[in-house]
């Protein structure tokens, strides 16, 4: 990297942790006529005797672990933490960080008062509770706010729950682990408006309404069942994918071929910026949008009056350059006591094929553990929602080309990465699918069951309600190859719950042409009537179409046709997954050969268009067989 451009990439980390103080704010809930440019309030890092924003007024904090608290003073000044009969003193270094380790505290719904003393100064933070406090990870279906979901503004005026505290987390880079965060109004192009970030507010209607919606009734479930006080801190942002959220030098040390290839494009894009060239650039489209304004005899706007003067960063500070989300906005929550995480993302990891399938799921149960270790706990919570749906639904007219999609193949590796854990003993992983809520729009707003469903697993693994609320959804024990058919052996009993045909199954044999599934229970004999008995837990796919199936899949569509669920209203899908490991660009088998030259848009439309002849030629068949005519 040439060193101008060095240097002025650091001067904007520096900036993006600029200083202040975690105390609470006295301006307005929220700034409607701003411009557009962030407006801050209370910067991160103060010249004196400071604390983390992390700490704050109206915050929680979580019971029955170490109560870890940080901030700045003078090099060499001893600063001393009180909160409740709980007391510890650091001394800050020279770079003016200190640390304060307070033995755990138990739950306490009653207000706790924080003091932080140095030699001259003191910080008072009140109202503090002591109770849960759950992080919310992900991209912009976890950041979507409860106004914009189904139902939420039912949610919004019923949101009196004084003892349920919510923190955004402003939106942060790297590529330095950042050590603190703004409390500011920050403008979101997307909706055209403020959101006011950084600050520990108690719930109410006005702040539940920008709450993500996912985290507004996860945690709205767990405080009412458990009766515990919950922090919900959202680190969440739009248009992120896996790798970002993953530490760099966690992802240098994969073994997987298309992530070293990104890697190393990110690398050569950072070497050739060059912040003088795209100045120069800058300023000459700048005068040409006014030279043609003025030609125009039309008004110069205000944020044109001036030219550019400013060096950008460049890749560097895209939040998806390798780690930068990670750095940006879990690096300031790093070493902070929670209870847990809940994680929705995958979207624009859909967009790489089957190689970028593959690639998040060499990453995403490493990106899991980077986050236990932030948190400083190994057995850390961790729930996944599976990737939501997205775009016009799959048929039984559409079937096998509503297949092609690495969206679902992405759902797959969130799923697969979910049975790693759980096969590894690990005992605080959870998992939650939500294609089942389906909407054509990529941000779904049937959100508040997604929320509901995931706080099910967490009620019943870490609050005690195991008995009153299963969660697991169900799971494939074995698949057999049987002679025109696979038998599925499932670890409980499942059905549709309306009660019609199981949908969702599609079988394919050696020519790798998928087809939907006829499914029916295995039949285990009669009982004392002659009527036939059937084992519910054991299902037989079959299809006139496919002789002798030798894979299926399930659910394989971004807004898949599939209905399946444990038995007994306990609105558990069984989750997307597949028996075979085909790229997508080898279903069917062959359609590709002597086609290799063809560009990666050309491949795609050549294979849908086999895909739907496919679908209209399995109707033909299928009236066919209806009439008798085969």
């Amino acid at each position: 990297m040439p060193s101008r451009v060095r240097a002025h990439v650091t001067v904007f980390v520096c900036f993006l942790i600029a200083a202040g103080v975690g105390v609470a704010s006295s301006r307005p809930l929220f700034a409607q006529r701003l411009p557009r440019e962030n407006v801050v309030d209370h910067v991160a890092i103060p010249d004196g005797l400071g604390v983390s924003n992390l700490f704050q007024s109206n915050m929680v904090i979580q019971r029955d672990k170490p109560i870890r608290i940080w901030g700045w003073a003078k090099p060499g000044e001893q600063v001393t933490v009180r909160l409740g009969d709980r007391e510890g003193s650091s001394v800050a270094d020279g770079d003016r960080v200190w640390r304060v380790e307070l033995d755990p505290l138990p739950a306490n719904r009653e207000p706790q008062v924080m003091t932080v003393q140095g030699v001259d100064e003191s910080l008072r933070l009140e109202n503090i509770l002591v109770g849960d406090v759950w992080v919310l990870g992900g991209q912009s279906n976890m950041e979507f706010e409860l106004a914009k979901v189904e139902n939420g503004q039912l949610e919004i005026v019923s949101a009196h729950y004084p003892e349920i505290r919510i923190l955004t987390v402003p939106y942060g880079v790297g590529p330095r682990p950042q050590t603190g965060f703004a409390r500011l109004e920050e403008w979101s192009d997307w909706f055209g408006r403020h959101f006011r970030k950084g600050d520990w507010n108690e719930c109410t209607p006005e702040v539940a309404a920008e709450l993500s919606a996912i985290g507004f009734a996860f945690a709205r479930r767990v405080h009412m069942a458990s009766q515990v006080p919950i922090g919900v801190i959202d680190a969440s942002r739009g248009g992120t994918t896996v790798e970002a959220w993953t530490p760099q030098e966690v992802l240098r040390r994969l073994d997987d071929e298309t992530l070293q290839t990104k890697l190393s494009d990110w690398d050569a894009r950072v070497e050739a910026w060059d912040a003088e060239a795209d100045l120069e650039n800058r300023i000459a489209r700048h005068r040409q949008q006014v030279e043609r304004l003025v030609a125009e005899e039309k008004p110069i706007p205000e944020n044109l009056q001036q030219e550019p003067t400013d060096l950008q960063p460049g890749p560097i500070a895209d939040p998806n350059y390798p780690g930068n989300s990670f750095a940006g906005m879990i690096g300031p929550l790093r070493g902070l006591s929670v209870k847990g995480v809940l994680f929705h993302q995958g979207y624009n990891n859909a967009f790489d094929g089957s190689p970028g399938a593959m690639m998040y799921r060499a990453i995403f149960p490493e990106m899991i553990r980077a986050w236990r270790t932030a948190f400083d706990d190994d057995g850390l919570p961790f729930g996944i929602l599976s990737l939501c749906t997205a775009g016009e639904p799959q048929t039984l007219q559409n079937y096998c080309e509503m297949m092609y999609d690495a969206g679902v193949e992405i759902r797959a590796a969130q799923y697969d990465t979910y049975l790693e854990l759980v096969r590894a003993g690990d005992q605080h992983i959870g998992f939650a699918s939500t294609y089942d809520l389906r909407r054509k729009w990529y941000h779904p707003q049937v959100k508040i069951p997604a929320g509901e469903r995931i706080a099910r697993w967490a009620l019943a693994t870490e609050y005690g309600f195991a008995r009153q609320l299963p969660w697991q959804p169900p799971m494939l024990v074995s698949m057999e190859q049987r002679d025109g058919s696979l038998l599925l052996t499932l670890d409980t009993e499942v059905g549709d719950p309306e009660e019609g045909a199981i949908l969702g199954f599609a079988i394919a044999g050696e020519d790798r042409r998928f087809h939907p599934a006829q499914v029916a229970y295995l039949e285990v004999g009669q009982d004392d009537r002659g009527r036939p008995r059937f084992d519910r837990k054991k299902l037989v796919l079959t299809s006139p179409l496919v002789q002798q199936p030798i894979h299926f899949r399930y659910a394989w569509s971004r807004n898949p046709l599939a209905n399946l669920q444990a038995i007994g209203n306990k609105d558990l899908p069984f989750a997307t997954q597949r028996s075979d490991d085909w790229m997508l660009t080898e279903v069917p088998l062959g359609v590709l050969d002597g086609q290799e030259g063809l560009a990666p848009r050309a491949q795609n439309g050549l294979i849908q268009r086999v895909l739907r002849e496919q679908d209209a030629d399995r109707q033909r068949r299928e009236a066919e067989l209806l009439l008798g005519n085969d």
